[in-house]
C-alpha cells in the first residue's frame, strides 16, 4: 500500500443513530416506576433465547448488575469466552429483576441455547411452548420436545405464566452468513413465523460489540458510529427479519468487577424497549389462544 493510500476506517463521520449516554438514570427510574398496562398480569414475562455461547445468561446478569449497582452472577454463563459446545442453561429459569430492595414487575426466563448441529424442531417448539406459559419453572430440557402428558406441562397457564416478548441474543462477533449462521436463523424465523401470528413482539440484543468492533473495543460510545457494528445489524435485520428499531448493541459484562455507565446505558436502553413491548403486547390478554 503506497503512502498516499489510507486504509478504509470503520468510524462513520456522524452517529447513525441518535443516543443520548447521559439517559442511565432517567431509565432506570423510568423502568423503576413502571406499572403494568393489564390488571390480570402480577409481572411481564420476558423469553430470553440465543445460540450457545452467544451472551444470552451474561445478558440477563448484566441487567440485574445495572440495577443493583454491582456485578450480579445470578444466571450461570459460559465464562471461556468462547461457543461452547453444548448449552449451559439445562433447566427453565426465571430471574426477578431488583432493584436496591425492591423487586419489579419484569421476569426474564432463561431458556436453553439453540444449536446449530441440531436441527431438530425440539428447540423451538420448547421455545413456543414456553412462550404461550406451557412450560413449568425447573423443567429440564431434552432431547425431545415437551409434551402435554408431561408433568412440567402446564395445561392452563395464566398470564402472567406468559411471556409476551421474545428477545433473541445474537453474537456480534461471530454473526455471518456462515452455514451454522443460517441453520440458526432459520430456527429464529420459525419461531417468529410462530409467534408473530399472536402478536408477540420480538428483539434482538447484539452483543460483543466490543470483540466485534476494534474502534467499540476501545470506546463503546463508539458503536453507534461503527461502519461494522452498523453492517452486522442490518444484515441480522436482513437475515432474521427484526426491524432495525428493534435491534439493540450491547456490551455484557464478562469479566469486570466493578459496574459501568456506558455499559449500563445501552444495557437499560434495550431493557426500556422490551418492557414496553411486552407491556403493550400483554394489554390484549392470552397469546395462547
Amino acid at each position: 500500500m503506497g503512502a498516499s493510500e489510507s486504509k478504509p476506517t470503520e468510524q462513520l463521520n456522524e452517529a447513525w443513530r441518535t443516543f443520548d449516554w447521559g439517559q442511565k438514570e432517567e431509565l432506570k427510574e423510568r423502568l423503576e416506576k413502571f406499572t403494568l398496562s393489564n390488571p390480570d398480569v402480577t409481572n411481564v414475562k420476558i423469553l430470553v433465547a440465543g445460540q450457545i455461547g452467544a451472551g444470552k445468561s451474561s445478558f440477563i446478569n448484566s441487567v440485574l448488575s445495572a440495577f443493583q449497582g454491582e456485578i450480579v452472577n445470578e444466571a450461570i454463563a459460559d465464562v471461556s469466552g468462547s461457543a461452547a459446545s453444548h448449552s449451559f442453561t439445562k433447566r427453565l429459569r426465571t430471574y426477578r429483576i431488583r432493584s436496591g430492595d425492591a423487586d419489579l414487575p419484569f421476569e426474564l426466563c432463561d431458556v436453553i441455547g439453540l444449536e446449530p448441529e441440531r436441527i431438530s424442531e425440539c428447540q423451538p417448539d420448547d421455545i413456543i411452548n414456553t412462550i404461550y406459559g406451557h412450560v413449568k419453572e425447573g423443567y429440564k430440557f431434552k432431547e425431545k420436545p415437551l409434551t402435554s402428558d408431561d408433568e412440567h406441562y402446564n395445561q392452563n397457564p395464566s398470564l402472567s405464566d406468559q411471556a409476551f416478548c421474545l428477545v433473541y441474543v445474537i453474537d456480534a462477533n461471530t454473526f455471518q452468513l456462515s452455514e451454522d449462521d443460517k441453520i440458526l436463523t432459520e430456527k429464529l424465523r420459525l419461531i417468529r413465523q410462530t409467534i408473530s401470528d399472536k402478536g408477540i413482539p420480538q428483539v434482538i440484543v447484539m452483543s460483543k460489540v466490543d470483540e466485534a468492533s476494534p474502534l467499540v473495543s476501545k470506546d463503546l460510545k463508539m458503536v453507534y458510529r461503527s461502519k461494522k457494528i452498523k453492517e452486522k445489524m442490518e444484515l441480522c435485520s436482513f437475515k432474521v427479519g427484526v426491524p432495525m428499531s428493534n435491534i439493540f448493541p450491547v456490551k455484557n459484562y464478562h469479566n469486570e468487577i466493578n459496574t459501568n455507565d456506558h455499559v449500563d446505558v445501552l444495557i437499560l436502553k434495550a431493557l426500556d424497549q422490551i418492557v414496553r413491548s411486552a407491556d403493550a403486547r400483554q394489554r390484549f390478554g392470552a397469546s395462547n389462544k
